[in-house]
């Protein structure tokens, strides 16, 4: 089976260009889309149904930076997210339980200034995080994108979380 990379006519990098990947995926999904296929045989329905559908999951991974750096990690034979992996480091750890001690506050004082600035404090990490990523994988340091993508993703998650708290106290 091709990757996803090679499905949408990308080459197998962390950095993409947004753009390629969304007139790519355009122009295939064009080309497989089901209706084009409605007076064709049931097969032929079945099978542009299952194109559809790879080409969605394939565009949903490689749009979002934490998926496509998760999935180059798996191309490579590496699970970011190995549930028998705990190692994180301890630094990292004790952040964790500061934000999360953090957001427990500023909703428990439903302060939406403060939680707005939660989130952008969230949205600055997050970039770090990618800036990180994508310079370890230029120096193919994939121990390192794993610990960053695995950090990366606690911190989309507390900004999700701070999210929603300001959206249900406004």
């Amino acid at each position: 089976m091709e990757n996803y990379f090679d499905l949408l006519s990308l080459s197998i990098d962390f950095a993409i260009d947004k753009l390629i990947l969304e007139k790519n995926y355009q122009d295939l999904i064009i080309q497989h889309h089901p209706d084009k296929f409605a007076n064709k045989s049931s097969q032929d329905q079945t099978l542009a149904q299952q194109n559809t559908s790879l080409l969605n999951t394939a565009y949903q991974t490689l749009k979002n930076d934490l998926k496509r750096a998760n999935y180059l990690l798996e191309l490579a034979g590496i699970n970011a997210f190995d549930e028998k992996d705990t190692q994180m480091d301890a630094s990292f750890l004790m952040a964790q339980i500061e934000f999360r001690e953090a957001l427990e506050v500023l909703e428990q004082k439903q302060d939406v200034d403060k939680l707005e600035d939660f989130v952008e404090q969230m949205r600055d990490l997050e970039k770090h995080h990618i800036t990180n990523i994508a310079a370890s994988f230029n120096n193919n340091e994939l121990k390192q994108v794993k610990i960053f993508v695995r950090e990366l993703k606690f911190y989309q998650q507390l900004k999700q979380q701070a999210n929603q708290l300001v959206d249900e106290l406004l």
